[in-house]
């Protein structure tokens, strides 16, 4: 999963608990019978009051239909994170129904009701899927529960608290009778909610906290799980892409002739910046789409390259920028410090090579277009249709469904905005479908980061000051403008300390864009990623100046965090930090809190001779709260840590000539099977509410692993990707 600004700082405690569920929770009937239990969630952007004021805007519902089927419309999409377990989980959990009782139904494209309710509109990302749902779906839950067994009870004249819900039914254990949901649901749907609506004491979980399977899993593996790309509308063409590949250029002209000689092909569509083969079936678009001589205007970025744009960072990064956060006396700690220590890390634009490419489905009509597709901001899809079409945001339809990958390319719409150009200059639905190629050169892209950090030590070679400039791009800037405050990019300063109390801190900020055509984006993680590479980096450098244990020398700093102690110590002791090892290998440790988890990983690795860098075993204890699942916690730890080591050891995209020189997977790597490393992943007991996760071990697998290396060669990496020719010892 990507991440997002944290437009608003919502805890367990923050949108629901404390006000009258009759703040957010309504009971009704629903359309052709059954109970409808519907609820707003005033986030801290819209308080509670303000939301009754302006009306009921329900985001989220819970139907229980005559046949006591349970309808769950969540707002969040799955993209592979478990999302469709872990959200019926909370509703089942309170319900006492099983997870194959609850029906999975994806809400519509609208703001005003499905909205998320930490970042206050509808979107999919920042780890904030359980957190933000964590309370307001138990709550609907349970508030249903309480009108089906109050039904039963009024049915058979018994005080309510003589019954008990159970496994989809009511019963009453003293006469024996019972009554399924279905068969309450009318009368339990005319009924009003009480004040006060008890949920389960974590004790009592029975789903929560247990092993489940994935309930996307059955149909993913059986070939029936229809995602964006496996779309297909009556009388659907489909559409091959190719866009300027100099970053800004446009379209000078193309001749059509070559393309249209291609059997099977339709028709050759032009744009400002692409030209499109639609055809019956993508061989034949790819193949008349190789055929087109293409003639491109290159503009103002013809001669663009990374070794320019690095020069041009590197300059910026010297300017003072603005103060993000101050604490103490930085200079005077400085001018006191025995020691004073000096550092320059970065990290690459990186893309982010989704399994399922970029695509979009498009039928334009006079008064009608609907979108079939895979994203993370429905929303905003349906605005970029409407403004480009001219029709009402009302006569656009989204058809959201399963994402094979988001990571945040999926939070941009920039292919949906060439799918509609694509379809208005035809009369049918068009799938257009770009290839892994198309999807890594014109990718949006994670910011190059280039930073500068400082240490002041004292005679012990303990910090007494730390400062941190970052320099970049702003996602924020482009994607959420009202996030932009007083110069900060707050997502690209995010983790600049680590979770560290340094007794004086400095960090600042320099916003340096790319050229245009080049834009920075949410990448798995964002600002974390690149920052606690940094930090933890530099903080295993000041251990090693210390001579001091990396696990020993974070303890006094971390006496705010006593979770993150406790993490630290389960690790020391599981991943065998204190054996020895042969020559060339060593061991790094790195500590992240981020979207309020906190977890840590030890990597172990080997360097050869020629600079060759295998992860032999990585070991990763996590605190995040309560966990819904704990196997998916344990999943999303694997995948997190793959796709972070990924992008450590081969991730890079860089330019010549105007052009990204990566295109497929030969010259963008993945990690493959036979190189993925050992992964034990430990998970800590907590009654603490759950964090965010899909994004936490992206975040610390590098640091580890350049810490890792150091330990092994003595060669400190402050650049990403690892480059094995820094390495070689032959």
């Amino acid at each position: 999963m990507n991440r997002l600004p944290e437009l608003s700082q919502a805890t367990s405690s923050d949108p629901c608990i404390g006000l009258s569920r009759r703040h957010f929770l309504k009971s009704s009937a629903a359309l052709g019978g059954g109970l409808l239990i519907s609820f707003s969630l005033p986030s801290l952007m819209r308080g509670a009051q303000a939301a009754e004021e302006a009306g009921f805007a329900p985001n989220a519902y819970v139907r229980i239909d005559r046949d006591g089927r349970i309808h769950l419309t969540i707002q969040p999409v799955e993209m592979g994170q478990g999302t469709y377990t872990s959200m019926p989980a909370l509703i089942a959990e309170e319900l006492e129904v099983g997870l194959d009782q609850v029906i999975i139904e994806h809400a519509p494209a609208d703001d005003s009701r499905y909205a998320n309710p930490i970042l206050g509109f509808q979107v999919t990302g920042g780890s904030t899927s359980v957190p933000a749902n964590w309370i307001p779906l138990r709550e609907a839950g349970a508030a249903a529960r309480v009108l089906l067994v109050a039904a039963a009870a009024q049915q058979w004249s018994v005080p309510a608290d003589s019954c008990k819900a159970e496994k989809g039914e009511v019963l009453h254990p003293a006469s024996g009778r019972r009554l399924g949901y279905g068969a309450l649901a009318d009368a339990a749907a005319g009924l009003s909610l009480p004040e006060s609506i008890p949920l389960k004491d974590p004790r009592d979980f029975r789903l929560i906290g247990t092993p489940a399977k994935r309930t996307d899993s059955p149909s993913k593996v059986n070939g029936t799980a229809i995602f964006g790309i496996d779309v297909r509308p009556e009388g659907m063409k489909v559409a091959a892409i190719t866009i300027c590949p100099i970053v800004g250029g446009t379209l000078e002209g193309v001749d059509s002739a070559p393309a249209m000689a291609v059997r099977g092909v339709r028709e050759v569509v032009r744009t400002d910046n692409a030209v499109a083969v639609i055809a019956d079936h993508m061989g034949a678009a790819r193949k008349g789409l190789a055929a087109l001589q293409i003639k491109w205007n290159p503009g103002a970025n013809g001669q663009v390259s990374s070794a320019q744009m690095l020069e041009d960072i590197r300059k910026a990064s010297e300017q003072k920028g603005v103060k993000a956060r101050n604490e103490g006396n930085v200079e005077e700690a400085l001018q006191k410090a025995a020691k004073k220590v000096d550092a320059v890390y970065q990290v690459p634009f990186l893309a982010h090579a989704c399994l399922e490419p970029v695509n979009c489905t498009v039928h334009v009509r006079k008064d009608a277009c609907d979108l079939w597709l895979g994203i993370q901001v429905p929303t905003r899809a349906k605005t970029a249709a409407a403004e480009l079409t001219g029709l009402s945001e009302e006569a656009v339809t989204v058809h959201n469904h399963l994402i094979g990958g988001g990571f945040g390319r999926r939070l941009e719409i920039d292919f949906v905005i060439h799918a509609v150009k694509i379809a208005k200059q035809v009369d049918y639905p068009v799938k257009v479908i770009w290839s892994r190629e198309e999807d890594t050169r014109h990718s949006t892209l994670r910011p190059y980061h280039y930073s500068h950090l400082s240490a002041g030590l004292d005679e012990k070679n303990r910090p007494l000051a730390w400062t941190h400039k970052v320099t970049g791009g702003s996602i924020l800037a482009r994607w959420a403008p009202s996030a932009f405050v007083n110069g900060v990019d707050r997502d690209a300063i995010r983790d600049a300390s680590g979770p560290y109390a340094f007794p004086n801190i400095n960090v600042r900020y320099v916003r340096h864009e790319p050229p245009t055509g080049i834009t920075p984006a949410f990448w798995r993680g964002v600002g974390h990623t690149q920052n606690a590479f940094m930090v933890e980096g530099f903080l295993d450098e000041l251990a090693h100046i210390a001579q001091v244990d990396p696990f020993e020398y974070r303890y006094p700093l971390l006496q705010e965090h006593p979770r993150a102690i406790k993490v630290l110590r389960q690790l020391r002791d599981t991943s065998n930090w204190d054996s020895p090892l042969p020559q060339g290998h060593g061991r790094g440790l790195a500590l992240t809190y981020c979207f309020s988890t906190y977890a840590a990983q030890v990597a172990e690795v080997s360097v050869g001779p020629n600079g060759e860098v295998r992860v032999l075993k990585v070991t990763t204890v996590v605190d995040c709260g309560i966990p819904i699942n704990p196997d998916s916690v344990v999943a999303q730890i694997q995948g997190g840590t793959i796709f972070g080591l990924t992008a450590a050891l081969f991730g890079n995209i860089t330019f010549k000539d105007g052009r990204v020189e990566q295109g497929n997977f030969d010259t963008y790597r993945m990690l493959r099977i036979n190189e993925v490393p050992e992964i034990i992943t430990h998970v800590v007991e907590s009654r603490e509410s759950p964090g965010g996760l899909g994004e936490v071990s992206t975040v610390s697998i590098a640091p580890a692993v350049v810490n890792a290396i150091f330990a092994a060669t003595g060669k400190r990496l402050r650049r990403l990707p690892i480059d094995p020719q820094e390495l070689r010892t032959a």
